[in-house]
């Protein structure tokens, strides 16, 4: 019996126009009555999860900026903070890079330095509490993550500046086409649902996965029912046990009433 659901969200969950089905709600509600954990697990902000599922938002446990931050019922369950001096770090990195816009992801808000209108608009997609700062390094909150906006080809261009060099110290993680995570070594959001089943006693036999980029690949390994969606890249299809249907076709519900409900 599956005891916990845990789904990406872009590419996954939402279809192509970032956008969730108009059955999801009502297929949370019989997940809830049979007593089944639904689990949100992305890279994005946990504000803007909660945004996402407003109408039933206390229903979902949220697994935010790819397993950093970690939250049921507005109580937090996980989450992993990273120095001053490893922020510095990889914020002065990433200014030498030509095209990277630096967003500064934080347990109260996100911060940014540019205003670029193109930038601007791919933040507020995730980003629903965001500040613009003159300098993300005065910025006074604990920090979860930084991401790395490329539009110039995140894994030509800015890919390159942290792996391998920073590999051994820190998570680096491919997380959308122009779309680059790093966090501090270890943290995933395949660590954030081995907590969870941990927290709630569940096992790898009663959990199902479903994901479609490099930053599920950890999570693939934590469920026996473990999906990539048929529009993954090939690598979390290789790590997957089973294949969904796409993401524009709703692949997460279907998988969820044919196998469940």
């Amino acid at each position: 019996m599956i005891k916990l659901i845990a789904t990406d969200m872009d590419g996954t969950l939402l279809n192509e126009h970032g956008k969730l089905n108009k059955e999801f709600f009502t297929i949370l509600k019989k997940l809830r009555d049979k007593k089944i954990l639904f689990v949100a697990a992305s890279g994005r902000q946990y504000y803007n999860l909660l945004h996402n599922f407003n109408s039933d938002k206390d229903n979902i446990v949220y697994v935010a900026e790819n397993g950093s931050f970690v939250m049921n019922n507005d109580l937090e369950i996980y989450s992993n903070f990273m120095t001053k001096e490893n922020i510095e770090l990889l914020v002065k990195t990433a200014r030498k890079i030509e095209g990277a816009n630096i967003v500064l992801c934080g347990k109260k808000s996100a911060y940014i330095e540019s205003t670029e209108k193109i930038f601007i608009e791919e933040v507020d997609k995730y980003y629903t509490r965001c500040q613009l700062v003159e300098d993300v390094l005065n910025v006074n909150d604990d920090i979860l993550k930084i991401a790395i906006c490329d539009f110039n080809n995140v894994s030509e261009n800015s890919y390159p500046h942290f792996y391998p060099k920073f590999k051994d110290n820190f998570q680096i993680a491919i997380s959308g086409s122009i779309w680059l995570d790093l966090m501090n070594k270890g943290v995933n959001k395949g660590q954030a649902i081995k907590a969870l089943q941990s927290n709630f006693n569940i096992s790898k036999d009663e959990t199902m996965v479903f994901g479609d980029y490099f930053n599920d690949l950890e999570m693939m390994d934590c469920a026996k029912f473990s999906y990539a969606m048929e529009n993954a890249v090939e690598e979390v299809k290789s790590a997957a046990n089973f294949i969904a249907k796409s993401n524009k076709d709703n692949g997460v519900l279907h998988t969820i009433k044919e196998c469940i409900l």
